[in-house]
């Protein structure tokens, strides 16, 4: 335990190193899957180490060693860290849970609005049509969710591109995409030295929409164009979206 329990933090330094690298050279798709799992495990490590660290140093004070049956002694003697090390892991620690707890309040929240608001938008096909003249498009999850598409981002792109559009936001409905990023981005919440990896996952998972729209339209530079042509529409205007739309992907 003397070495072992440092392993999760050294990783934590070294995985952000290679999440840029994994995120653009690897399939989206499993740099998606790598990148999360990787969050979300060195998240869920990092959390265990600090709270080793922590009890080495509660142990130390003979009336709490005899609350768990240990020996202080012992402790003294075996535990990886100095009594200041351990105070300062018992603080990270605090810190670390109040955060990831913070987080998964707050997506569920979301989670519940957005599904609310989906159930609230009328639909056969899943996709709705809003009157807004500024350009938007996004995907909300529920059950099941929907594609919401203004109606200056149809007036903005032609037939084709807007096909395009819906196989993008429709991919990462499919794919549950919002899944993906708010399991990253638990893991960044409990290390935030892990944020770029939860970075990289919402830049993995469209590309990943792309490669579906690709393959279900054959056209992948066609695919490239759309993309960028919507974003930058979308870039100039501000448009007002609900209260449900915070798991929105775009």
């Amino acid at each position: 335990m003397r070495i072992a329990v440092y392993i999760p933090l050294l990783l934590s330094l070294l995985a952000p190193l290679g999440a840029r690298p994994l995120s653009e050279r690897c399939e989206p798709r499993l740099a998606t899957w790598l990148l999360t799992v990787s969050a979300l495990v060195l998240g869920t490590a990092t959390t265990i180490s600090l709270g080793l660290l922590a009890v080495t140093g509660l142990i130390r004070f003979p009336e709490l060693a005899t609350l768990g049956h240990w020996s202080a002694h012992d402790a003294q003697h075996d535990d990886p860290a100095e009594l200041s090390v351990a105070m300062i892991a018992g603080l990270l620690l605090g810190a670390a849970v109040l955060m990831a707890a913070r987080m998964l309040w707050r997506r569920a929240r979301t989670l519940a609005a957005a599904v609310l608001e989906a159930e609230c938008m009328p639909t056969e096909d899943g996709l709705v049509v809003v009157e807004d003249e500024a350009p938007d498009a996004f995907a909300i999850p529920g059950l099941p969710g929907r594609v919401v598409v203004s109606t200056g981002m149809l007036h903005t792109l032609d037939e084709t591109e807007r096909h395009i559009l819906l196989a993008h936001e429709r991919a990462h409905l499919r794919a549950h995409h919002y899944a993906f990023v708010a399991l990253a981005q638990l893991g960044a919440a409990a290390n935030p030295l892990l944020r770029p990896l939860a970075t990289a996952v919402s830049y993995t998972i469209e590309r990943w929409a792309d490669e579906n729209a690709a393959t279900a339209t054959g056209d992948r530079t066609q695919v490239a164009h759309t993309v960028a042509k919507a974003a930058l529409a979308a870039h100039h205007h501000t448009p007002a979206r609900a209260a449900g739309v915070g798991l929105a992907i775009f």
